[in-house]
């Protein structure tokens, strides 16, 4: 399909940096985004932004623009987990996940789809979650933000299809990725003797799985196809077998017993 301009963000680790590496390497043009980035530090082209700020973002944009002349692809991986019992959480560390999980995936998105209408092209690939099909406990406002681009994916696809842009949602289960390091836990969660055994037991047991899973160029491989692909679905689940039978069964199953699978891997029973 040939060289493609590409704009990742979150590319500084995880997912986003194996789809910019991986992509780069395959002859396409990438710009791989990130709050701090270091010249030289990457092969593709490092890019500074602050998904937090529209500013950033649309300046960020503007600089590819003006330089490429279009961006055919962008890769929404920018994120970040927050580990916490609701009842711990703050509404300050609430907002702030999501400004940057759901709110940052808008503004790139909002600020990349007025060039792609001009085009009448163009792929837009969010990076949700499974746990944005099946909440995890003390994991509730991450799942919140993953529900939530499910949401705003679901429709953007809608309102783009007769411009020509392909939406499309990829859903992993756990990637041994930055992401375990870079998770925040809410202040409270390790003060209040409410939860913190429950909650240290339950996050000790995602971090292993983490720790444990494949590694994230295999969502960078499903990404290349998915941007050669003229017409590619909706959705598309990756990773370990169990975890993506869970969210399937969970279409089946009573919710009883969905939570009581749930509680008991977690170690809350």
């Amino acid at each position: 399909m040939g060289r493609k301009v590409v704009l990742v963000t979150g590319a500084s680790s995880g997912i986003g940096k194996a789809a910019a590496e991986y992509l780069f390497e395959k002859g396409h043009t990438v710009y791989g985004a990130s709050r701090t980035v270091a010249d030289g530090t990457f092969p593709f082209t490092p890019l500074k932004i602050d998904v937090d700020s529209d500013d950033s973002v649309n300046k960020a944009i503007s600089r590819i623009i003006n330089k490429e002349g279009k961006i055919d692809v962008v890769i929404n991986c920018a994120g970040f987990g927050l580990a916490g019992s609701i009842e711990d959480t703050s509404v300050d560390e609430a907002k702030a996940l999501f400004e940057t999980n759901f709110f940052g995936v808008f503004r790139v998105c909002k600020g990349v789809i007025p060039e792609m209408r001009k085009c009448k092209s163009g792929t837009i690939i969010n990076i949700g979650s499974l746990s944005g099909l099946i909440s995890i406990p003390f994991q509730a406002f991450y799942s919140s933000s993953k529900f939530a681009i499910e949401s705003l994916t679901e429709a953007l696809r809608i309102e783009l299809l007769p411009f020509g842009i392909r939406v499309v949602l990829i859903e992993p289960g756990d990637f041994h990725t930055g992401f375990t390091a870079n998770r925040k836990k809410a202040a409270q969660s390790e003060i209040n003797e409410t939860y913190r055994k429950k909650f240290a037991r339950a996050v000790s047991i995602m971090e292993k799985d983490e720790l444990n899973g494949p590694l994230p160029v295999k969502i960078a491989k499903l990404i290349e196809r998915l941007i050669d692909n003229p017409s590619p679905r909706l959705r598309y689940t990756t990773g370990q077998t169990g975890q993506r039978l869970l969210v399937k069964l969970r279409n089946i199953l009573p919710h009883k017993i969905t939570e009581f699978l749930l509680m008991k891997y977690y170690g809350l029973i």
